[in-house]
């Protein structure tokens, strides 16, 4: 089976995310598409709006359930810390033997991607499939080809930074956010000391 690994901290997914998943899906270039969660990086994430590895993990599925052909993985977080994608990619390769695995990026993570740890690995042992963004051109070397291709997806400039801020700001993020994953965020006052706007 094909299955592609479309990993991200998800703080919180939103319908970018939802709308690439569902393309992906549907371009049938993999049979299953698991939206892992990534743990957060404590350096990294302001400490007033990290919410729990749960609430993040339930606001994906939310996203994944009705999507057919999508599922939420919680794999990374049974990793050692820090991990890398090629650990986790091995890591996965270990266990479900039989599939083979496409690592789902962003254009921009292309353009940094000779800058990954062992990303020579990566591009001998898996494929991978990028998405475009706005401002990054995406050129795939000839002898990559075969392991690496663009998809004509949807592009999609909106981000997981621009949805906390708003939230932290007290705006409202109808329409960026799926309406089940909102409700949730308002119900457990995630991202904020005051509850969303709708």
């Amino acid at each position: 089976m094909k299955i592609g690994i479309f990993g991200g901290s998800f703080d919180p997914i939103h319908c970018g995310h939802a709308i690439i998943a569902h393309h992906i899906i549907s371009s049938g270039v993999v049979d299953r598409l698991w939206l892992m969660v990534s743990p957060l990086n404590p350096l990294k994430v302001d400490k007033q709006r990290q919410v729990a590895d749960t609430d993040r993990l339930r606001m994906v599925e939310m996203v994944s359930r009705p999507l057919e052909g999508a599922e939420t993985s919680a794999f990374e977080f049974t990793m050692p810390r820090p991990s890398y994608t090629i650990d986790t990619l091995n890591a996965l390769q270990a266990k479900f033997p039989n599939d083979e695995f496409y690592l789902v990026i962003g254009g921009d993570n292309w353009e940094v991607f000779g800058k990954w740890r062992n990303s020579d690995e990566i591009l001998a042992k898996y494929h991978v499939i990028i998405y475009p963004r706005l401002g990054h051109e995406v050129i795939i070397p000839q002898e990559l080809q075969d392991r690496v291709q663009l998809i004509d997806a949807p592009i999609i400039e909106l981000s997981s930074t621009q949805i906390r801020q708003r939230l932290a700001e007290g705006k409202s993020v109808r329409y960026y956010v799926p309406d089940e994953v909102l409700n949730y965020i308002d119900r457990h006052n995630l991202y904020c000391n005051q509850q969303t706007k709708q």
